[in-house]
């Protein structure tokens, strides 16, 4: 008997989670599990700021998918287009080449990238937070700077070089801030001509309060402790342009600065747009048993799918775009894709978010785990416990543990590893946001022998 073909896309929480639990549920002879991802490893998401500021290990964060699936066949690539009709998915490899893959079943969680605007300069000069290699980069960079502000004897290099940007509000804004503001700090005790009061560090964000998701309080906290520790916090405010030297902001000021990080928040992976199926801001509408209407075989779940959120009261309410949300809607897709095949009945994706943590990097902390607000010790202590028991393996939370230790026993070395330094980097380089098929392209690779649409 022919085993039915399940492709999932994405190799992140959502993806992850499908894929071990496909394993679990199905023998080996019912089905041939594949998973489309550019790189072999799971990244966890929420420590990338502790990456860039050198508290952990990429290790620590990215565990290999080959400790955590044993039987799915990895695919290194990256889906460019769907065609649900046809029951392919086009698949750009890591070489560069387009292959098509052929499916029963597809279950698409390719996650998010990062919102970008139409802001002059943006793509060209600003750093993301969203990738393995954008956090490396970061912290490279901004050593760099450093290093370079040392050895300058111009007071305007010196300033531009020594004055920091993150924009993005949020909790990876937040994080990443906090965290690269106390490297730097560290980090000039070492140089002979940095002050470290020369060091600035801003934070903006358009919305009126910080980290509102937490609730006031918190957020009005974290913002304490972000404006004790020195960074200027500008709400209200976003980036108007930006240029090699310096970022203008829309309050006109003109800070002269070459680091420039962008959290501005996330949008849905471009894949969902060639599938021509109904969106809602881009996240793919998929029904509370997470299938997409009207697409046979096809599953959504994750960061680039509007899954109904039925815990809320609110008509309409989607699901927030959130590593908890991504890992459970996984396990759930293949709980409905086993019971299809079964042929037994599916059941809607329900679960109640457990709230977040937020860490300010040492000993500060702000979490509301099932809505109790925490802040200091006890709230670093849940934060970095809800950490490591996320993390997939035993071997990440042991490096992770021990990262953390060594961390906050010997300090950072703060060494650079000329990571794509000899050439300038986009936003888009990272992503890959540019190598998605449209519509039409797509028809014309998956079904040559049918016209364009006019």
């Amino acid at each position: 008997m022919e085993r039915t073909k399940i492709l999932v896309v994405g190799g992140g929480f959502a993806g992850v989670e499908c894929a071990r639990a496909l394993e679990r549920r199905l023998a080996p002879y019912e089905a041939e599990i594949s998973l489309v991802t550019p790189t072999n490893y799971q990244l966890y998401l929420p420590l990338l700021p502790q990456l860039a500021s050198g508290v952990l290990t990429p290790q620590s964060l990215a565990p290999p998918l080959r400790r955590v699936l044993r039987r799915t066949q990895l695919v290194p690539g990256f889906a460019v287009g769907v065609d649900t009709e046809a029951k392919v998915c086009v698949t750009r490899m890591i070489t560069g080449e387009l292959v098509n893959l052929d499916y029963d079943h597809i279950v698409l969680t390719p996650g998010s990238v990062t919102r970008r605007f139409d802001i002059p300069g943006l793509d060209e000069h600003a750093r993301g937070m969203k990738t393995l290699a954008e956090a490396a980069y970061v912290r490279d960079h901004v050593i760099a700077q450093l290093d370079l502000a040392n050895c300058s004897n111009d007071p305007e290099e010196r300033a531009s070089r020594l004055q920091f940007v993150v924009v993005g509000g949020g909790y990876a804004g937040t994080e990443t801030v906090a965290g690269l503001q106390r490297l730097t700090n560290n980090a000039a005790k070492r140089y002979q001509n940095i002050d470290p009061s020369q060091i600035r560090w801003h934070l903006l964000d358009v919305a009126p309060k910080l980290m509102p998701e937490l609730g006031e309080e918190l957020g009005n906290h974290a913002l304490r402790i972000l404006r004790m520790r020195g960074t200027q916090v500008s709400l209200g405010v976003s980036v108007a342009s930006v240029d090699d030297k310096s970022v203008t902001l829309t309050d006109n000021r003109v800070l002269p600065s070459r680091t420039l990080i962008w959290t501005a928040g996330v949008v849905a992976s471009p894949l969902m747009e060639t599938l021509e199926a109904e969106t809602s801001r881009g996240r793919l509408v998929v029904d509370s048993d997470l299938t997409v209407p009207g697409r046979e075989g096809v599953m959504a779940v994750g960061d680039a799918a509007a899954v109904p959120d039925l815990e809320q009261d609110e008509e309409g309410a989607v699901c927030p775009p959130t590593a908890q949300h991504a890992s459970r809607q996984g396990k759930h897709a293949a709980q409905n894709l086993v019971a299809r095949l079964h042929g037994e009945p599916t059941t809607p994706y329900r679960h109640r978010d457990l709230g977040l943590v937020v860490d300010l990097a040492g000993r500060d902390a702000v979490a509301n785990p099932m809505g109790f607000e925490l802040s200091g010790m006890s709230a670093q202590l849940v934060t970095r416990s809800y950490h490591l028991l996320s993390l997939r393996t035993g071997t990440a939370r042991l490096r992770t543990a021990a990262n953390w230790a060594l961390n906050a026993t010997t300090g950072d070395d703060f060494v650079r590893i000329g990571f794509l330094n000899h050439r300038p980097v986009t936003l888009g380089d990272f992503e890959r946001t540019g190598d998605y098929l449209t519509p039409d392209e797509m028809r014309a690779r998956t079904r040559p022998e049918q016209p364009a649409a006019a």
